[in-house]
């Protein structure tokens, strides 16, 4: 087994890339905010089939996270991470700091509106992709890949992501990995160790209940009839929703009428203390 490079300054990053290219080898670029499972390892095996090389970065980016939020309860799990990758044959892990990605003095942020103000996300955690983007475009111009991948459970996220590395000229291919799931349908999340014993048999009905009601709106049923008895089990069942909805695939704008293609259904749900997004396409 090969030991990946690790790397954990700007510096040694670009390093790093500079030499593969001199190699003429293409780069992927999977960020992450460790705490590895296998939806990540899916993104990174992604990766691997685009491009020669795969960097996976690793950082806890305290921008994204409101001060009422759990940044400082973020599982942190760097030598299990590098174990993980390094037995899945990523070439790289880039492990910065805070103090690196934002040192002192630090004052440039990424302002968005489009798909990061569709009113999902953005109208519980209204500072959230304005610090994910911020990250990313930085990630992004660090190593300037020629892909990167990011995975569809944070399907909002991913269209911001897509809609600023547009905008911005950034000349890297953004694409989506399909949400990996457990068996029971649970949307594979960091975030999924926090459920308690008893909140981990109820959580997979948030997908039953996502599932059943695209099926009665590709039968043809309004959307928010569809939609209400979703949301009335998943409240029975001790779910606190923020949004239940249906959007357009494309811009996240909201939608009429009894049948439309190209729609997605989103959902983000607390379950006790832990907040569960979650997506399918209808």
């Amino acid at each position: 087994m090969t030991a990946i490079a690790l790397l954990p300054t700007v510096a040694a990053l670009r390093a790093q890339v500079r030499l593969w290219r001199q190699e003429g080898q293409s780069v992927a670029l999977v960020p992450t905010m460790g705490a590895l499972h296998a939806g990540h390892i899916s993104l990174v095996e992604m990766g691997k089939r685009r491009a020669d090389r795969v960097v996976a970065t690793i950082f806890v980016n305290p921008t994204q996270f409101a001060p009422t939020e759990d940044f400082s309860k973020y599982p942190r799990t760097l030598d299990a991470d590098v174990a993980r990758l390094t037995e899945i044959s990523a070439d790289a892990a880039f492990t910065p700091t805070a103090e690196d990605m934002y040192p002192e003095g630090f004052c440039t942020t990424v302002s968005l509106r489009g798909p990061a103000t569709a009113g999902l996300e953005d109208r519980f955690r209204p500072t959230h992709f304005q610090g994910v983007a911020t990250v990313v475009a930085k990630l992004l111009l660090q190593a300037l890949p020629d892909v990167a991948i990011f995975g569809q459970k944070d399907f909002q996220q991913l269209a911001v992501i897509r809609q600023m590395t547009a905008d911005l000229d950034i000349p890297v291919a953004i694409e989506g990995a399909p949400t990996v799931r457990e068996a029971d349908g649970l949307a594979m999340s960091s975030r999924n160790v926090y459920l308690s014993e008893e909140e981990r048999a109820v959580a997979p009905l948030l997908h039953r209940c996502m599932t059943k009601a695209a099926h009665r709106i590709r039968d043809g049923e309004a959307l928010e009839a569809a939609l209400s008895p979703a949301r009335g089990k998943l409240a029975g069942a001790g779910f606190e929703i923020d949004y239940l909805e249906v959007r357009d695939a494309m811009t996240l704008a909201t939608v009429e009428g009894r049948h439309r293609k190209g729609l997605r259904m989103l959902v983000a749900a607390r379950l006790g203390r832990t907040r569960l997004i979650d997506n399918i396409e209808v």
